[in-house]
């Protein structure tokens, strides 16, 4: 061997070639409005000639698969461009409880320094809300016929998906949390620095794999999959429909907080005869309320299914309780038991408002009798 090979050699040895550092995968940006209390679907498949989503895949050869209840309906939008020169593609998916998704996707080559600097400028530095609210707009003007008792403002969530379906070497799950679980527990967070011991093992607490080949790491703000494009398309959704969720139940606690501050102002003003016959009146608006709302509640809550497919039903539970779904529901909960107390004794406060005046009217037609028969008598 010759000087020179000898030298080429080494260099080749010491430069990692591109198929032992590059990722390949795709970044998706979920944007999220709660828009209305209701879209009809049909309505609003006729207006866009948009395609109903298919369902879920299977994840494993088993009978056992998710289903939506009432599939949404999805659009393609025009792609995105952001001032990088970064190209995404985007869709919008309308859900029958009201809810609007954005959604941009962002193929991705690169190693994992590349990713961990994406991740955390696309979390903190680019407005995709501001994008996606412009959007969203444009086409609810389109829309408007479809949208039942659309809201003046909007809430609004967002959430992001790192997505690798590439790695070089194609490790297991297990080693690929060993040799990277530091770079994706900064991806999941949106973080440069480097994170504490005590961070990084809460974040990889939340992982969960079915194949030794697949893995998904979920925080409250992104998560990270490792598994093929069909693979990871379930798991997709149901982060997408926890944070549809999210979002109801955060309309919902808003919602109850402001009825419940009308009925102490309506019980403030006063306990006289007057002031309890008017929580009659109250009480029947906030009955009226806590039915809308718990049929509401129940239909967001019951928008997908599981049928005896434990592994999908397990991931949207780590996801739910990730993005903070069952806080949330409690809060709900325990304010919709608060509006039942308290509609129960404004109830119980008319009632005996009208027992008493019941009572002081028998009383006042005695008087009168026992008056007109002593002038009777004495005539």
């Amino acid at each position: 061997m010759t000087p020179d090979t000898q030298t080429e050699t080494a260099t080749r040895s010491q430069v990692p070639a591109a198929s032992e550092t590059s990722l390949h995968g795709s970044v998706l940006v979920l944007i999220q409005f709660d828009v209305c209390e209701e879209i009809r679907l049909d309505q609003l498949r006729e207006i866009f000639g948009a395609r109903t989503v298919e369902q879920p895949s299977f994840k494993h050869p088993t009978p056992g698969y998710i289903r939506y209840q009432r599939p949404p309906v999805v659009e393609s939008i025009e792609p995105l461009v952001l001032e990088t020169g970064e190209r995404l593609h985007g869709q919008i998916k309308y859900y029958d409880y009201g809810v609007l998704s954005v959604v941009f996707e962002l193929p991705f080559s690169g190693d994992w320094d590349m990713l961990v600097r994406l991740g955390s400028r696309w979390v903190w530095d680019v407005d995709f809300a501001g994008h996606a609210s412009r959007i969203a707009h444009q086409k609810l003007e389109r829309a408007a016929p479809a949208l039942v008792k659309p809201y003046a403002e909007w809430l609004s969530e967002d959430y992001f998906i790192f997505h690798v379906r590439e790695v070089p070497g194609c490790p297991s799950a297990a080693d690929l949390v060993n040799s990277h679980g530091e770079r994706i527990a900064q991806i999941v967070r949106g973080e440069t620095a480097q994170l504490s011991d005590g961070e990084r093992t809460e974040i990889l607490q939340s992982r969960i794999s079915y194949y030794p080949n697949d893995l998904a790491v979920i925080g409250y703000n992104a998560a990270f999959l490792y598994d093929s494009a069909s693979g990871a398309e379930t798991a997709i959704q149901l982060l997408e429909y926890a944070n549809s969720q999210l979002l109801e139940f955060r309309h919902y606690d808003e919602f109850l907080t402001r009825e419940l501050e009308g009925v102490y102002a309506s019980l403030d003003k006063g306990t006289g005869m007057l002031a309890r016959w008017r929580l009659a009146r109250a009480a029947t608006k906030l009955h009226t309320v806590l039915l809308d709302v718990s049929e509401l509640t129940e239909h967001a809550d019951n928008a997908i299914k599981f049928l005896s497919d434990m592994f999908s039903a397990r991931l949207y539970k780590v996801a739910a309780a990730k993005v903070g779904v069952p806080d949330y529901k409690d809060l709900v909960t325990q304010k919709v038991h608060t509006a039942e107390e308290l509609y129960r004794f404004m109830v119980d406060q008319f009632n005996q408002s009208r027992a008493f005046f019941l009572e002081l009217t028998v009383v006042i037609i005695l008087v009168i009798e026992l008056v007109y028969l002593f002038r009777g008598s004495m005539f």
